[in-house]
């Protein structure tokens, strides 16, 4: 293993750590700044809720894979495992921005059959529970879910062969856009629509959880939005306005059924899904 290849594996929990404790810190002052939305419901629950659902994850993922994506990506630097490392042999600049670029569209393809595939809706309706939107919901993932999300993550990493650079630099903004593109932050509307040309803005993906099924299924983008324009899976604005639109999923809208133990049994519970006649506003 090189110095470098030593270098970003040893560096890699501190910038993890470092850079989400930073947003989440960020992000988080400039909601109570500058909110774009009045909270539906008890800030207090939802984030003990949320951030106990991360911890979880982050322990169980640590449990689970004793090789986690940018490690492995050195491994298969190491070994010329996957297409960048035996096929195609790009320069080093053009194989980092293509590892950023495929990883990204895996994420969105994973989010579409996340939502399309019913026994995986059955986990990600777990973050659509949530009544409101901020910062935490970018947090609020079931466990199985994130498991399998790292299983396409590691397997992605061996067909593919990216630089481990490439996967750390992946890593951090998925993580940070998760949180930015969930914040609730006021942006004005000149500067979003320019922003959305090349990020994910939190005006784009809120109404990605709208409670109408139709503005659901779209802007599944987690950071580059060039996938919902290029898939036509973009919608524009939600057709109540963000400020009146509801937030959720139909049939989960009552807070008292939303404890942590809820979330945790849902995926195995059959109400994620709606009673004959009541689902969700289409």
């Amino acid at each position: 293993m090189t110095d470098l290849s030593q270098g970003i594996l040893s560096s890699e929990p501190a910038l993890r750590v470092g850079s989400f404790a930073a947003l989440l810190i960020l992000i988080g002052f400039w909601e109570v700044l500058r909110p774009r939305r009045k909270l539906a419901t008890a800030k207090k629950t939802r984030w003990f809720n949320n951030l106990v659902i991360t911890l979880m994850n982050a322990f169980c993922v640590r449990l689970f894979f004793p090789v986690l994506p940018v490690g492995l990506a050195l491994i298969a630097q190491e070994r010329s495992w996957g297409i960048l490392n035996t096929v195609v042999h790009p320069p080093p600049w053009l194989a980092v921005l293509t590892g950023i670029l495929v990883l990204d569209l895996v994420i969105y393809l994973q989010h579409v059959a996340f939502h399309r595939v019913p026994l995986l809706w059955r986990l990600h309706i777990v973050h659509h529970t949530d009544l409101d939107i901020d910062v935490s919901t970018g947090l609020r993932f079931h466990l199985i879910e994130i498991v399998l999300s790292m299983v396409i993550k590691l397997a992605s990493v061996v067909a593919l062969g990216p630089p481990p650079i490439a996967v750390l630099v992946f890593e951090i903004i998925l993580n940070g856009s998760s949180m930015f593109n969930h914040g609730n932050i006021y942006i004005p509307l000149r500067i979003d629509r320019f922003l959305r040309w090349l990020i994910v803005t939190p005006d784009m993906h809120r109404l990605h959880h709208s409670v109408i099924i139709r503005e659901r299924n779209s802007n599944y983008g987690f950071y580059l939005p060039w996938w919902d324009r290029l898939f036509r899976t973009y919608r524009d604005q939600p057709a109540k306005g963000h400020d009146a639109m509801r937030i959720g999923v139909a049939w989960h809208m009552d807070p008292s059924r939303l404890s942590l133990p809820r979330l945790l049994s849902m995926p195995f519970r059959e109400k994620v899904f709606p009673r004959r006649g009541k689902g969700s506003p289409q």
